[in-house]
């Protein structure tokens, strides 16, 4: 029985037609998923006063700050003050080793003891021999040369006493006391150093009135002069409700400018006690006498987007649930705010954060936050 050659084939077909689906079916890609929102963190717009003049970042120090150090040289031995600490005037901040004044104080006391004791011997034969000038046994020679003798013996003694105070003074000077209450500022040396006379071992800022200290750029201080009426205020203030503000004068302004700033350095004095005053280090804005208060539109610098073409914000579209770019004129920089001139109207939602991953027109939903822990227990109940 011969077979067909169609019906030898038709299997091979077959096989062939289900290779080719299945190849079809793997080179087919599924369309990939949409990609969810991106969640954002926003801010209103809205104006507020704001001093968009030109403003001048100084920071506060002590009106007299000492460098405290050794009257003597030797190795530092303790070191009691810590950095930031207030002290009081006459308080010890540090220790020098006193072996060896002890022992140069202990051998001027016995310079001291030899030259009482020859200074009382050379008394004592003057007494002898005046009594036998008296009876005409010695001439009037040696009468005077032992009177001459006791004044080197007295010159001696003096000389010996003042030694030894000199001595007991360099044990007290192994120990370094504060001559001002304030606070420490510096830490220059460490136990175990061997130090200098005279060498700074800490800063220390004295209680009392506090200045602030600026730079002022070159041709600038014509427009300032000494005795000028300056407003002060916290340096994180972004807005006159969020101030805190000092009034205060120029005391002083730099004769020649920095050689490598070109700045001249002026010194304000806050018109305000210690414990009113900004805190000691703090940084602080200075406002010119010119500065003026305005209505502003305030974004905080991480809002802001530098291109080449200028500044951008993304502005948040609520219905289309889109961010938008948008270009903007910024104005004068506030504490961590920048004024908006031109390009945004209060009332607007701004994005504050990831501000150079967004692109124009990508779906995103306000950042609401993380629960809270009642939040939390709540909806668990």
């Amino acid at each position: 029985m011969t077979t067909s050659p169609h019906l030898l084939a038709a299997p091979r077909l077959l096989a062939c037609a289900i290779a080719g689906l299945l190849a079809l079916g793997a080179c087919s890609k599924k369309a990939p998923p949409e990609t969810p929102p991106r969640a954002v963190k926003l801010i209103t717009a809205g104006q507020t006063n704001a001093d968009t003049g030109e403003t001048f970042a100084g920071e506060v120090h002590a009106r007299i700050e000492t460098s405290l150090g050794f009257r003597v040289a030797g190795k530092l031995q303790s070191r009691s003050a810590q950095l930031g600490q207030s002290v009081q005037a006459g308080q010890v901040l540090a220790q020098l080793d006193p072996a060896d004044y002890r022992l140069a104080e202990q051998a001027a006391s016995a310079q001291v003891q030899a030259a009482d004791t020859a200074r009382n011997l050379a008394a004592a034969d003057l007494q002898r021999f005046e009594e036998l000038r008296k009876q005409g046994f010695i001439s009037g020679a040696q009468l005077e040369k032992l009177q001459a003798q006791l004044k080197a013996n007295d010159a001696q003694l003096r000389q010996a006493q003042a030694q030894a105070q000199i001595q007991g003074h360099q044990v007290q000077y192994g120990a370094l006391r504060a001559d001002h209450a304030g606070t420490i500022t510096a830490v220059l040396a460490e136990p175990g150093q061997v130090l200098g006379a005279g060498q700074p071992v800490f800063q220390l800022a004295q209680d009392g009135p506090r200045d602030v200290i600026f730079a002022l750029p070159e041709g600038a201080q014509k427009s300032l002069p000494v005795g000028s009426s300056v407003r002060i205020s916290n340096w994180t203030a972004v807005s006159t409700e969020m101030q805190q503000s000092w009034t205060g004068r120029v005391r002083e302004i730099a004769a020649s400018a920095d050689p490598i700033t070109r700045t001249f350095t002026v010194k304000v004095g806050i018109d305000a006690p210690q414990n009113a005053a900004p805190a000691l280090g703090s940084t602080v804005r200075i406002y010119p006498p010119e500065a003026k208060q305005a209505q502003a539109l305030l974004l905080p610098l991480s809002a802001i987007k530098r291109e080449s073409q200028g500044s951008i914000v993304w502005v948040f579209d609520a219905q289309a649930g889109q961010v938008k770019m948008r270009s903007v004129q910024t104005g004068a920089i506030v504490g961590n705010a920048v004024a908006i001139e031109k390009g945004l109207q209060a009332g607007e939602q701004v994005v504050v954060a990831g501000v150079h991953t967004l692109t124009d027109g990508q779906k995103v939903t306000p950042y609401e936050g993380k629960p809270t822990a009642d939040n939390t227990s709540a909806s668990g109940s």
